[in-house]
């Protein structure tokens, strides 16, 4: 169990970071909770959890997370980078600014605040957490965004990996599709979910397992590392499977286009 420790963590009103909370708060630490949202993190002992309502998708954002930190505790043993969001659609669009915001969230603020924080240890112990995905490591149809979005992370994580000083611990999490609220904020008309999907506190208890030991990847599903492979060794098996997931997007198009998907309270 991680006990007595100082930890940062982003995008935990829900979801992953919600579950990871639920078992950070069980030993003696003391937590400060981001997210944009609050109604759950109020519901926490305000002498464990601190509260801090802001988006992260700003070097201001994280500037103030720092600053925060700083005022509440001598040292910031853990910092982990967990806040992100999808999109599922058709990539059939021009919109700057909608590809600009996932980014800003999802790739820049999780490496400004690694930039930060080892700056911040100069020298001294502490580890840094950052909540990557499978979709990272292997592109989904409906999530074309997304997926970049975490490859430039999985991508950012593998090329640090090499220059970061020894006094920084880097442990990224690699989850498959979690059942959570993930799907509804990825859109609001109801989409067959990605084969396999997690349930979140498993996902937590082995991401929290792998920071006390020291791990550098946490991919809790099994199943995933045997799919990789697999594909490795037979990349048919790769085809068939975005076969699939493609029959699942079509579907998905096409109950757009007729105005006939549901929304995910229907």
């Amino acid at each position: 169990m991680i006990t007595g420790k100082n930890i940062v963590l982003t995008g935990c009103n829900s979801g992953i970071g919600l579950e990871v909370l639920k078992i950070l708060v069980k030993g003696s630490n003391k937590i400060l909770a981001v997210d944009k949202d609050r109604d759950y993190l109020d519901k926490f002992d305000p002498e464990k959890v601190t509260v801090m309502q802001i988006d992260v998708s700003s070097e201001e954002a994280v500037d103030k997370i720092f600053e925060k930190a700083e005022e509440l505790f001598p040292f910031i043993d853990i910092f982990y980078a967990n806040a992100g969001y999808p999109y599922y659609e058709e990539m059939n669009y021009t919109d700057w600014g909608r590809v600009q915001r996932m980014f800003e969230t999802n790739v820049f603020s999780p490496i400004y605040s690694y930039q930060k924080y080892v700056r911040y240890l100069d020298g001294r112990k502490g580890v840094m957490a950052m909540t990557v995905s499978a979709i990272g490591e292997m592109a989904m149809p409906g999530f074309t965004i997304y997926s970049a979005s975490k490859f430039a992370l999985h991508g950012f994580q593998q090329g640090v990996r090499l220059e970061k000083p020894d006094n920084v611990q880097l442990t990224c999490l690699y989850p498959v599709a979690t059942n959570t609220n993930f799907f509804r904020t990825a859109n609001e008309i109801q989409f067959k979910k990605p084969f396999p999907v997690q349930q979140p506190d498993v996902v937590a208890r082995k991401m929290v397992e792998g920071i006390e030991s020291g791990k550098s990847k946490v991919s809790p599903c099994f199943l995933f590392g045997l799919s990789k492979v697999l594909m490795g060794v037979c990349p048919p098996v790769r085809t068939v499977y975005w076969g699939l997931e493609k029959i699942k997007f079509n579907e998905f198009k096409e109950n757009i286009k007729k105005g006939t998907g549901k929304k995910w309270d229907e």
